[in-house]
């Protein structure tokens, strides 16, 4: 799991907690059910059973693999329309080649995040390149959908390329934890993810037997999700592993730790951190339109059938299939 790594004795430390801080305890622990999307790549599906209210501002969120593909295996999606929020691609292995109607796209490889706003609506692909179809090789990442609140649902589409060098790099007190934050601020220290929606979102890698306490903005809500491996979250030790997600109460703070031993394939404990500002209006989803009403969930259909979301680039992708 490379991502982006770096020798956390030399980036800057996450500051120790200021007497009064309240570390924020474990409100639910829940497994994410496998399954599987696009044109059939496995994913788990990490809010499942989790209510939307805990999970504001957030709409959906997929692991996307860990699977080492065979030649001629990955798969992706084909063309497809968005509307009314945003879809955040994090690669931490492998890559995947995105393309849109309004001039967004690029290759995601290793710790890239490629950041679309849906906004009044797009059409996009998200398929493995070529070169990976043919050769197989592993593949790992994850798809956060990131709500847009009622007044930027018609906002401009946008596209965001954040290259995994560009991510902010923190280590905890110790230096047994490395910090990438890709959105948002962990205390002090931004990512350079621009959001609508206030939120923050960062990866930890915590070394066996190592502790990460970092600061959490008060007002947003807390989750934490395992990418891989095993240890505790919270102030009272509460056990999570691989394919779970914990979400936690009010507080200051947010602390994870790594059990000493982690199985031979899994090194450290990964995890992803995220929360928002909840947004509190109504949602209905239908398929890939997030909406505050029934009636505009149609009237994005309408559009959609009308062609309103754009029109393929000349030089569209379509899904490679080996040969």
């Amino acid at each position: 799991m490379p991502a982006i790594t770096a020798d956390t004795l030399t980036l800057p430390r996450i500051a120790a907690a200021a007497p009064g801080d309240v570390e924020r305890a474990v409100r639910s622990v829940t497994t994410g059910p496998r399954g599987y999307e696009g044109e059939g790549f496995p994913v788990i599906r990490a809010f499942a059973g989790v209510s939307a209210a805990e999970l504001d501002p957030f709409v959906h969120m997929d692991q996307m693999g860990e699977i080492e593909y065979q030649p001629g295996e990955p798969r992706g999606t084909d063309w497809h329309p968005h509307r009314g929020f945003e879809t955040v691609t994090y690669m931490i292995d492998g890559r995947f080649a995105h393309q849109d109607s309004h001039g967004g796209g690029g290759l995601i490889t290793d710790g890239a995040t490629q950041w679309m706003t849906a906004g009044s609506g797009i059409l996009h692909i998200e398929t493995p390149p070529a070169e990976l179809v043919e050769s197989g090789g592993l593949f790992h990442g994850v798809q956060l959908w990131v709500n847009l609140p009622r007044k930027d649902k018609f906002a401009s589409p946008r596209y965001q390329s954040i290259e995994g060098t560009a991510v902010e790099l923190l280590a905890s007190e110790d230096g047994g934890a490395l910090v990438r934050v890709i959105a948002g601020s962990v205390g002090e220290h931004a990512g350079p993810g621009q959001t609508h929606t206030p939120i923050a979102l960062a990866h930890a890698t915590v070394q066996p037997g190592a502790r990460l306490n970092l600061p959490w903005n008060r007002q947003f809500n807390a989750l934490v999700y395992v990418l891989s491996g095993r240890g505790t979250v919270g102030p009272a030790g509460q056990p999570i592993q691989h394919g779970q997600l914990a979400v936690l109460g009010r507080g200051d703070r947010i602390s994870v730790a790594a059990d000493a031993t982690q199985d031979g394939n899994r090194p450290a404990l990964e995890v992803l951190l995220l929360g928002g500002q909840p947004i509190r209006e109504p949602v209905v989803q239908y398929g890939p339109f997030v909406m505050n009403s029934k009636s505009e969930v149609l009237q994005a259909l309408e559009d959609f059938n009308a062609g309103r979301f754009g029109s393929l680039p000349p030089n569209a992708l379509t899904p490679h299939r080996a040969h």
